[in-house]
Parts: C-alpha cells; sequence; structure tokens
C-alpha cells in the first residue's frame, strides 16, 4: 500500500440481510435501534462509498454497530444473525476489495462454544480479520471463566479481538434513579466499561496464559492512558481498600506489573473526531507501535479524526504506522 493509505481499522455496516433480521427484533432494541435506522450510511453503500471517494486512497475494516446480538437473540437465533452477518460481511469484502480491507466477524456469545466455531468458520472460511465482542456482555463480565474458550481460539487462530463497550442508559448514573440522564451512558459509561474490562482482563491472569493475545480497545483505551496513575501506582495496594474481598493473591499471580499488561493492549483513534489532548495522551500511554487510525464512521466523522491525527506532534513514520501500517500488520497485509 502507497504512503498515503488510510486504513480507518473500526468503522460499522449492517447488511441489507442482516439487519432485515434484526429488525424483527426490533422491539427489544430501543433507542439505539432507532439512532441506526437514521444513519443511512451504515447500510447504504452508495451514500458510504461517495463520502470515502473524499479521502483518496482510504479503506475501512467493518464491524456490525451496537446493539450486540446478545442484547436480543440467544442461542441458536443469535448464532444464526452472526452467520448472516459473516456471510454477507464477507461478501462485501471480496465484491468491493478496494473499499473494505478486511471484516471483523460478530458472534453470539450466549452460546459459548457456537460462537468459537463460528470465529474459527469466518477466519478459516471467509478470511476475517478478527472478532468483535461487547462489554458488558449480556450484563456479564469477559473474566468470567466461562468466555475463555473463545480468547482461547482467538489467540491459537492468531487474530485480534476488536473490543466494543454496549452500555445503555439502563444503568443508571446514580441508585436514586432508573436510567442515566443526558447520555451520559455513552460519554462517559463507554470508557468506563472499557477501562473496567481491560483490567479484569489483565487481572484474571489472561495475558500469562495468551501471551500473543490482541485486543484492540475502542475508544483509545478507554479511560486508562489519563488515568495511568490510579491505575498503576494506585492499584499497586490491590485490597487495602476492601475488608469483605480477598484481594491479597492477584498482583502476586501476574507475572509482570498489572500496567505492563495494560500497555500490551492495541487501542484506536475514534473518539469521534476529538483534538489532538486525547490522541497524544493515548499515543504516549500505548505506543506508536500498539495505535490503529480509526473513525467510528458513519456514527462518528472521518475528516475531523484524520486531520487531529495529522496535527499531533509526532515523527512521520510514527504517523503513518498509526494511519496504516500498524493495520497492515494486524490484517496480514
Amino acid at each position: 500500500m502507497s504512503s498515503d493509505t488510510l486504513i480507518d481499522f473500526y468503522c460499522h455496516l449492517s447488511p441489507e440481510r442482516f439487519l432485515q433480521e434484526m429488525n424483527k427484533s426490533a422491539p427489544k432494541l430501543g433507542n439505539i435501534a432507532a439512532r441506526l435506522r437514521g444513519v443511512t450510511k451504515i447500510h447504504d453503500l452508495d451514500a458510504r462509498f461517495r463520502e470515502m471517494d473524499e479521502f483518496g486512497d482510504y479503506k475501512q475494516v467493518i464491524s456490525l454497530p451496537n446493539p450486540p446480538i446478545e442484547d436480543f437473540a440467544s442461542g441458536g437465533a443469535g448464532l444464526t444473525l452472526a452467520r448472516i452477518a459473516n456471510d454477507a460481511m464477507a461478501e462485501l469484502c471480496v465484491k468491493h476489495p478496494n473499499r473494505f480491507a478486511g471484516f471483523v466477524a460478530a458472534l453470539s456469545l450466549t452460546d459459548v462454544m457456537g460462537s468459537v466455531e463460528e470465529a474459527k468458520r469466518a477466519v478459516k472460511a471467509l478470511g476475517a480479520a478478527g472478532v468483535q465482542i461487547f462489554t458488558p456482555l449480556a450484563g456479564r463480565p469477559l473474566d468470567e471463566p466461562a468466555f475463555e474458550p473463545l480468547f482461547a481460539a482467538m489467540a491459537q487462530l492468531d487474530r485480534p479481538i476488536w473490543l466494543h463497550p454496549a452500555r445503555t442508559a439502563a444503568m443508571p448514573d446514580y441508585p436514586a434513579e432508573q436510567k442515566s440522564r443526558f447520555e451520559m451512558w455513552w460519554c462517559f459509561g463507554w470508557p468506563y466499561d472499557t477501562s473496567v474490562a481491560m483490567l479484569r482482563l489483565v487481572f484474571s491472569g489472561l495475558f500469562d496464559r495468551y501471551p500473543n493475545l490482541k485486543i484492540i480497545t475502542h475508544h483509545l483505551g478507554g479511560m486508562i492512558p489519563f488515568y495511568d496513575g490510579r491505575v498503576g501506582p494506585g492499584l499497586d495496594v490491590l485490597g487495602a481498600r476492601t475488608s469483605d474481598e480477598d484481594y491479597s493473591k492477584i498482583l502476586p499471580s501476574l507475572k509482570r506489573p498489572h500496567l505492563d499488561y495494560l500497555r500490551d493492549f492495541y487501542a484506536d483513534t475514534a473518539m469521534f473526531g476529538g483534538g489532538v489532548h486525547a490522541l497524544r495522551c493515548g499515543y504516549e500511554f500505548f505506543g506508536a507501535d500498539k495505535v490503529v487510525f480509526a473513525t467510528d464512521t458513519p456514527l462518528g466523522p472521518i475528516k475531523p479524526a484524520i486531520e487531529a491525527l495529522k496535527r499531533l506532534e509526532i515523527s512521520d513514520a510514527d504517523r503513518r504506522k498509526i494511519f496504516s501500517g500498524n493495520a497492515e500488520k494486524l490484517l496480514r497485509k
């Protein structure tokens, strides 16, 4: 790929066949489903391609948007939806190789072993770049032992996991209220959920068991880069603030300091077109080799995200890694 190539590593798309099946469950989906129906470019390829044409040698890695399949379908029904989505996304990548650099397979982890088999099928038969999972997962933490077979499978396949937050307004900000107001569940809740999931996976020892596992965090690793002091030294005394549960064995059980594992995550630049402050923080925490360019399009804007990264005071070599080099390695281009 040329030095001007842009690979947008976290983009959302709902294939028509999947959308039709999902809409049969639409009454259960609430505000997010209504939001998606109003985003034309999430399903209208002509509108999507017209916008993409504005950015030259620009390609997207596509995945399903919220809501997670687990939130509205379970068991066999959920896996059927995942297969429909994966077949459709694979077909789009074959049909439009100059538009889509790859796709991220959907899963339905209410059936963990079925999802493991679907992950293998998607990677081996369809050419999926990896899989997408959500946090929380139908209200459950990802460090539950029940989900470990998926992490083991992705480590064996040597394909990354795209980690997407999934909190809704149903989780209130205050116990006295029935829901989260003013969309705080999205603005602050999603980075919080991402951060909690990252630390919970580290504390579970996951990366000692699967040291080659690659997880790409949405929105630059949530709160982790900004709160590295609280996360690192602040949690060196893990358990000192808790009297009803024994955490004393967690940190000694890890092979490395817990903050080191957090730097092993990948992080994307999908900050809703924000300025360079968050980008600089994420870049300095994760390093140039672990940051990938992404916009969250069509739910986030493309042009401001490109311009923010161009304004970041880093070397041209590091900027090239972020715009396409790291993505090419993860996609094995």
